[in-house]
């Protein structure tokens, strides 16, 4: 059985009691660690392609080590210029091992806390307050113009969009 698993931006190919080196983790040494972002997986039997992901199967792993990687070296070089740079450094990385690769069984299950009657009513009155200033501002500065002349609002001919969805936002 392997899997395909995305780990920080790139993807494996891992088996079971594998061992693998990427990028630094930040969990400790020791630490188990799961990773959900399962790609691919091919048991056999099965073979089941993700849209982008397989739902409801993860890997586990455990961090073995953090270590360095061999030192890259960065030459840079204009000819004829005397310009000669030369830097190197060595890549963090983590050496971990796949425990399992297993599929998740247990649907988890979300709490849904229950609002008081208050709290619908405050929540209704903020929506229906966002939407009607949504459709002022989705309104010409034509029909502003005549919503206010039927409010019966002087000066609004001088003023700008902007302030006469204030205006007409505050008196109603």
């Amino acid at each position: 059985m392997f899997a395909v698993v995305e780990i920080l931006g790139q993807q494996f190919k891992v088996q079971k009691d594998q061992k693998l080196v990427v990028n630094r983790l930040d969990q400790k040494e020791g630490s188990k660690i799961s990773f959900e972002n399962v790609l691919l997986v091919d048991n056999g039997k099965e073979f089941d392609l993700g849209n982008p992901t397989v739902e409801g199967y993860f890997i586990d792993a455990k961090i073995i080590k953090h270590l360095k990687g061999d030192k890259v070296i960065v030459f840079k070089k204009k000819r004829r210029k005397g310009y000669k740079v030369k830097k190197g450094h060595k890549q963090y990385l983590s050496e971990i091992l796949i425990e399992s690769i297993s599929k998740n069984k247990i649907q988890k299950k979300v709490k849904v806390k229950k609002a008081s009657s208050r709290e619908i009513t405050k929540k209704n009155l903020e929506v229906k307050e966002d939407k009607s200033k949504l459709d002022l501002k989705l309104k010409t500065l034509g029909e502003l113009k005549d919503i206010a002349k039927s409010k019966k609002i002087t000066g609004y001919s001088s003023m700008k969009k902007s302030d006469l969805i204030k205006i007409l936002d505050s008196i109603n």
